[in-house]
């Protein structure tokens, strides 16, 4: 396993409480989970800056987070960030989502996976994350299906995660390594250490191959 490149705070020589509640939300209901936000904490602003854009962008505001959530698991395949990509919204699995909702995110616009808006959404991500030139059809697109407002909220999401995630897949991090115990957030086959390390040795892991798609 290749070596992490920074060290985690740990959570528990952090007092204070802003930080401490934001250490025990990550353990109860993930994205992020406490890896990252340990990695943070070495500047204690930065770590509460990331948990309150995190919160307002994603986990809450005015585009479906289901959407939101789509996006997010876009970028974590097309960039091969394998910490962010084994994460699953709770909320967005609260809400009906399941596995085969993400299967098909890299073909979304052949797919029938998903519906137009879905697709107009990953569209806007796909032209972010790989900085495909933009024209008046997909304004369109994404005029016809998203408020102005949810516009910017899903371009200042998209654009937030996949700098994050760009960031964190060079750490070397790797989930169940800080306050363990829960399976918060995980994606199937990935709820501790032991069947995460059975996963990623699976044939068919989505990021065996270990390359990324650029």
């Amino acid at each position: 396993m290749a070596e992490q490149r920074i060290s985690y705070v740990d959570p528990a020589s952090v007092d204070d409480p802003a930080m401490i509640a934001e250490f025990k939300r990550c353990a109860k209901f993930g994205t992020p989970r406490p890896e990252s936000q340990a990695i943070r904490a070495h500047r204690p602003p930065i770590m509460m800056a990331f948990a309150t854009a995190w919160k307002d962008s994603f986990h809450e505001g005015v585009c479906d987070h289901n959407i939101k959530e789509l996006c997010r698991i876009y970028v974590s395949r097309s960039v091969k960030c394998e910490y962010c990509g084994n994460q699953r919204s709770e909320k967005s699995r609260n809400a009906g989502m399941v596995e085969a909702d993400y299967l098909d995110l890299l073909n979304f616009e052949k797919s029938n996976q998903y519906d137009e808006r879905q697709k107009a959404a990953l569209a806007y991500t796909e032209a972010i994350t790989w900085d495909v030139e933009t024209d008046d059809a997909l304004w369109a697109r994404l005029h016809q299906h998203f408020s102005e407002p949810e516009l910017v909220e899903l371009g200042f999401f998209i654009a937030l995660t996949m700098g994050q995630q760009r960031w964190l897949r060079t750490l070397n991090i790797q989930h169940h390594a800080l306050l363990a115990g829960t399976s918060a957030s995980m994606a199937p086959g990935f709820e501790d250490a032991a069947v995460a390390r059975e996963s990623m040795g699976d044939k068919n892991y989505w990021a065996g191959d270990k390359t990324t798609s650029e």
